[in-house]
């Protein structure tokens, strides 16, 4: 078993006495269930989903007001009521001094989940119930939702994210190269040795129920083929690339416009996919209606839907190259500090890979996959144009790709 390093602030958090909702955040598929039934041992506690028929102390006595949860039907708000008041009556029985947790997974299922819990929870405060409550699901997007519309001031986060090279290396032996191409999905992992099977797995395991499920069954969207394509294209042919939607539009099959692409593009961001990274510029006009620079969350989503082996991948230079800047940018974008905005910067024929911006501190980062490459130009000319910035070379000649993935991002912005 191997812990992530969220699994201590859980704990610390559960063995305190009950003041804020844990809501535990992030993708499909890294590890958040795992994480908090991990916490819950040797707790007096429940876990119940929203998705599964019974939760795991199913009691066939159950009074005849309590409801369950059936497989294919909609959860209910009695059915979230009922497991509430279920885990209060086993919190009554705990010594003084004891706290009960009750966890719930894949609550957004649940229609009016936040007023529900905003309710429950207001209850329990006012008469100090001795009861934490953890939330998570699966649909980031719909868990912020409702979260900042019924929940303000009474929850605090626990962000997960894909796994970082160090935690692939350390739970599955990765080396950097299989990383590279392989990404951080742990789920994936046994499968490697077997790279159809391991394809297929992350299509129909991990693709496939983030848009059909947590997207197109969560949130309104209208032109559903399109997402698609747009996730397709954005983790295909032009991962690493700079595309103007204007052009992106010719060369997908369903008919949409530059505002709805735009609304795509963030649903898949929110859901741990893709994002499309702004331009840097001073001028904030100028950023909004530049082309974005596409860049999978995990570099798994690329390769599971390209036409290469793993083999073939590190043989081809250039497409190698591209996922390497990939694998750097979804480090990024994954592990950059809150509050940091995520960039490239161009103004022809000079580019810079990355611009990162935290307050004051501003970051320039190139990334080399292959020696015999000139000093970067566009690092040089960006420094010129914002003296302030600071600049760093990733791979050949500059810091190696293995000690700036197995780096906290927030090291390099304070260099």
């Amino acid at each position: 078993m191997f812990d992530r390093t969220h699994l201590t602030t859980l704990q610390s958090r559960l063995d305190e006495l009950p003041r804020f909702i844990q809501v535990i955040s992030g993708p499909r598929q890294i590890g958040k269930s795992t994480l908090v039934r991990s916490a819950l041992i040797n707790r007096h506690s429940s876990f119940v989903a929203a998705d599964e028929a019974f939760s795991q102390e199913f009691d066939d006595f159950l009074a005849p007001t309590q409801s369950l949860q059936i497989p294919g039907v909609q959860p209910t708000e009695q059915w979230l009521i009922d497991q509430w008041l279920r885990a209060r009556s086993k919190a009554r029985t705990l010594p003084s001094g004891e706290n009960y947790v009750l966890a719930i997974d894949e609550v957004q299922k649940i229609p009016r989940w936040s007023e529900v819990v905003k309710g429950l929870w207001d209850a329990d405060r006012a008469e100090n119930f001795p009861m934490h409550v953890v939330l998570l699901g699966s649909s980031p997007w719909l868990m912020q939702k409702g979260l900042t519309e019924s929940l303000a001031g009474r929850f605090e986060t626990i962000a997960m994210n894909h796994w970082s090279y160090p935690e692939m290396q350390e739970a599955f032996d990765f080396s950097i190269d299989e990383f590279i191409f392989f990404g951080g999905y742990p789920g994936a992992a046994q499968f490697i040795p077997q790279e159809a099977r391991w394809r297929d797995y992350v299509k129909s395991g991990l693709i496939k129920p983030n848009i059909d499920v947590d997207i197109l069954q969560m949130t309104r969207v209208d032109k559903p083929a399109l997402l698609k394509q747009l996730f397709e294209l954005g983790c295909g042919a032009y991962s690493g690339q700079q595309i103007s939607l204007t052009k992106l539009l010719g060369q997908l099959q369903d008919a949409g416009n530059t505002v709805t692409l735009t609304h795509y593009l963030e649903l898949l961001s929110q859901a741990g996919l893709l994002t499309g990274l702004p331009k840097y510029a001073g001028n904030e006009h100028r950023r909004r209606n530049s082309p974005p620079k596409f860049n999978a969350h995990n570099t798994a989503l690329i390769s599971a839907q390209a036409n290469y082996t793993f083999e073939q991948a590190k043989s081809d230079r250039s497409y190698w190259g591209r996922l390497v800047e990939s694998a750097i940018g979804a480090h990024l974008i994954n592990d950059a500090p809150i509050n940091t905005a995520l960039s490239y910067w161009r103004e022809s024929p000079f580019e810079v890979d990355f611009i990162l911006t935290n307050g004051h501190e501003l970051l320039a980062i190139e990334v080399k996959s292959a020696s015999g490459y000139a000093q970067p130009e566009g690092l040089e000319q960006f420094v010129k144009k914002f003296p302030s910035a600071k600049k760093l070379i990733v791979g050949p000649g500059g810091l190696s790709i293995i000690e700036f993935l197995s780096t906290p991002v927030q090291k390099w912005l304070q260099k």
